[in-house]
């Protein structure tokens, strides 16, 4: 295989280009401005290239946090959120960051470094299975055995991250088909000493390995993007939606994180939706859709109004431990539900709730195709259900015992376009509160774990391990370059102050880190799930 490869393909020990710049070429070709990475000796090449591209490299100090980082990207941008890796450790420690991405059907990619393949089982550094890690958490896994197969990896990593419900992908890249053909070839070796037939016989192995590690590595490719694939509901399916929505009387609508993914705009999901005139709970990523003025939005009491909805569309809402896994939807009402995933669209069905109508599909797309054909029957305007509404309006105040709350009412009241998708990377938002620099982070700090605590103490009778001190993260923040600010715990004075000057410090171009000292509250008491 090797001789005939080295005669159809061949390769140019000369050459000073390395794997590390077609990577890059790919992640370019595909849209990547950003990538996050903690530097490490495998992967050099490939944050070298990037940097030369015009990628920006973001260097973090853990592993976890550049995976976070890159799901943070994915899911504001809509693009595919990218982070690098170096060998063994660094792999390892993005674990828990690449299962929150999968939970969040976030399409990330992960680059990761790796032992030469032919020194795999010989002791190499930090080598270790890293395949076998991922084997459960991406909906691909990887590794890259030669120069050329660098692109066709990539771009099917990335489209699979992409397609049907999105995730993480784990690409491996070995260090030798990282770096240029002289150093792989120094590093690999040749024999040396005392054998014959049987040195020869290894130093032309180790010759013909390296040549075919770069045969036609840089031969023209193609690096564009391949199609993405989403699932879509029939027409058929959407003239039954459309029909259950016209004779519906009480119908509700739960959107989950899954509505805001591409290809359908956000701005178009809103305005279908405001057209269907139908009352909205929103979650996960759907938070702040409809903006914090919207008649549409109902933010509270949905265990009462499920109970006597006729009509119950689940839009990317999964029955988990959040619905109480089915058992608030009334037996009474007729439920769509509409996931990309078949697993979660039918999760826990014929237990706690029947699906009317289950259509496994892009839940966005299938919510605007109804405006045309749908009217319901209820007021467009005023929620069917009549249900109160605990809004901010203006002058409007809390109960003193919900500072976290009121704390929050501040924030959003002083962040022009405030929500998830107002954040968007790229966009020329006024004020961003996402993970990029500037940034504005606010910390809500009750010195406990509060949550926890509430019912371990009334259970158990203890408070063990769930009371913290105060601490101090406005000097940490100072510490590591950033502007820290502290508001005490004294109510909430002084909060429109503080924000004022956080705000006025990151218009400056410099990371703002709020301390809010904030007391102890019964806001969402009871909502711990085990």
């Amino acid at each position: 295989m090797w001789i005939f490869r080295f005669f159809r393909l061949q390769a140019d020990p000369k050459s000073g280009r390395h794997g590390g710049e077609l990577v890059a070429e790919v992640l370019r070709a595909h849209g990547v401005r950003y990538l996050f990475a903690l530097a490490g000796g495998h992967v050099s090449p490939v944050l070298v290239a990037c940097e030369k591209l015009g990628l920006r490299v973001v260097d973090t100090r853990h592993e976890a946090t550049a995976v976070f980082a890159a799901d943070a990207v994915a899911r504001l941008s809509g693009r595919i959120g990218v982070a690098v890796v170096t060998a063994g450790p660094g792999v390892t420690n993005t674990v828990t960051a690449v299962k929150n991405a999968q939970m969040a059907e976030s399409p990330v990619l992960l680059l990761g470094g790796a032992a030469a393949t032919l020194q795999r089982g010989r002791g190499a550094l930090q080598e270790i299975d890293q395949l076998s890690l991922f084997k459960t958490l991406c909906k691909r896994r990887t590794s890259v055995r030669t120069v050329r197969d660098i692109v066709p990896a990539l771009r099917q990593a990335i489209v699979t991250a992409q397609s049907g419900t999105p995730g993480p992908v784990f690409v491996e890249l070995p260090l030798d088909v990282l770096y240029p053909f002289h150093v792989v070839e120094k590093e690999l070796g040749q024999a040396t000493g005392p054998g014959g037939l049987r040195r020869s016989l290894v130093n032309w192995y180790l010759r013909n390995y390296v040549h075919d590690l770069f045969a036609g590595a840089w031969e023209p490719c193609d690096m564009t993007p391949l199609p993405v694939q989403v699932p879509l509901a029939t027409a058929e399916q959407v003239q039954q939606v459309a029909e259950l929505v016209s004779r519906a009387a009480k119908p509700l609508v739960l959107l989950g994180s899954q509505v805001t993914l591409p290809p359908t705009p956000v701005e178009e999901l809103r305005a279908a939706l405001e057209a269907l005139g139908l009352p909205c709970y929103l979650g996960g990523m759907a938070r702040g859709l409809l903006g914090k003025d919207s008649t549409l939005h109902v933010r509270q009491n949905r265990r009462d109004a499920l109970r006597q909805a006729d009509l119950v569309i689940l839009a990317g809402t999964v029955c988990d431990f959040r619905l109480a896994y089915g058992r608030v939807l009334s037996r009474r009402s007729a439920v769509v539900a509409v996931n990309r995933d078949r697993a979660q669209l039918l999760r826990n069905s014929d237990v706690f709730w029947k699906a009317r109508l289950a259509i496994q599909g892009e839940g966005a797309r299938n919510a605007t195709c109804h405006v045309p054909r749908a009217r319901c029957r209820a007021t467009c305007h005023v929620p069917c259900h009549q249900l109160p509404q605990r809004r901010a309006k203006p002058g409007w105040r809390l109960p003193k015992n919900r500072p976290p709350v009121r704390m929050w009412v501040a924030v959003a009241g002083s962040v022009p376009g405030f929500g998830p998708r107002a954040a968007s990377v790229g966009r020329p938002v006024a004020q961003r509160l996402a993970p990029q620099t500037p940034v504005i982070a606010l910390v809500g700090n009750d010195a406990c774990w509060s949550q926890i605590s509430r019912e371990q103490v009334a259970l158990l009778g203890s408070n063990v391990a769930c009371g913290l001190e105060y601490t101090d993260y406005h000097a940490v923040a100072e510490g590591l370059g950033a502007k820290g600010f502290v508001v005490g715990g004294d109510g909430g004075e002084g909060v429109d102050a503080v924000l004022r000057a956080a705000q006025a410090t990151c218009r400056q171009g410099r990371p703002v880190l709020v301390n809010a000292l904030i007391g102890k509250s019964d806001f969402r008491q009871g909502s711990i799930s085990v």
